[in-house]
């Protein structure tokens, strides 16, 4: 089939991780796949949460928003209805699991690390740049803070789908939309998974299908990890 900007099966977007882009945060990164554009901070705070206090170990967790321009007509800011949708809460929980998976909570001490994902335009893939744009923040924040013991590996993420029977990575909004397999993968830079979310649209995925695209993700999640590495080298530089 015959791709956006003629992309091949398993070639990402055009991927750009802008570390430090505000600079009263602690930590952050623009981070852009192909019109899919999310704003990640990372702040870092004296004290835990009541049930983990005097455990001897820190607390890191996320929220995640859309901007209400994001995906062109305006939708209401949740703020204003008085309470989220379910799948923000769906997302921000997801990230804040996949950055706790290389986190060691314990080196954190008496602290928590709250990370902000701000959709500022989507075009599928939301949740993965989140997850992916949040590890870059975090590691911006801990290392100024000399901190960076805290994440014992990187983290990133990747939806890989099977649109008109063909497996593709990292799939835009339009591509997502027509996918008869969507599936979100995040994985450890060592290559560990650390969450599948797999849905079958219209037919049950077999395990061979299953592989091909987790191999598919793998590859793609090792690019992203070498995008990041980059981001966070250069403004150590």
């Amino acid at each position: 089939m015959s791709r956006t900007n003629g992309r091949r099966p398993d070639e990402l977007r055009s991927l750009e991780i802008a570390p430090d882009f505000i600079e009263q945060a602690s930590g952050s990164a623009l981070i852009s796949f192909g019109k899919t554009r999310v704003l990640c901070t990372a702040s870092l705070e004296e004290g835990v949460p009541r049930w983990l206090a005097g455990k001897g170990r820190g607390w890191l967790t996320a929220e995640y928003s859309m901007l209400p321009a994001s995906t062109g007509a305006r939708t209401q800011r949740e703020a204003s209805t008085g309470r989220q949708k379910g799948r923000t809460v769906e997302i921000q929980r997801l990230i804040g699991r996949a950055l706790r998976a290389v986190a060691d909570l314990e080196a954190l001490g008496d602290r928590t690390l709250w990370l902000d994902c701000d959709v500022l335009q989507a075009d599928g893939g939301t949740r993965c740049a989140g997850i992916s744009g949040a590890y870059v923040a975090a590691r911006r924040a801990l290392d100024h803070v000399g901190l960076s013991r805290v994440l014992t590996d990187s983290v990133a993420a990747v939806s890989v789908g099977i649109v008109a029977g063909e497996a593709l990575l990292d799939l835009d909004y339009e591509e997502d939309s027509a996918a008869e397999v969507d599936v979100n993968v995040v994985m450890a830079g060592d290559g560990r998974l650390i969450e599948v979310q797999a849905t079958a649209e219209r037919a049950p995925l077999d395990r061979p299908q299953l592989d091909e695209l987790l191999d598919l993700a793998a590859a793609g999640i090792e690019e992203i990890g070498r995008a990041q590495g980059g981001a966070v080298e250069a403004v150590r530089a």
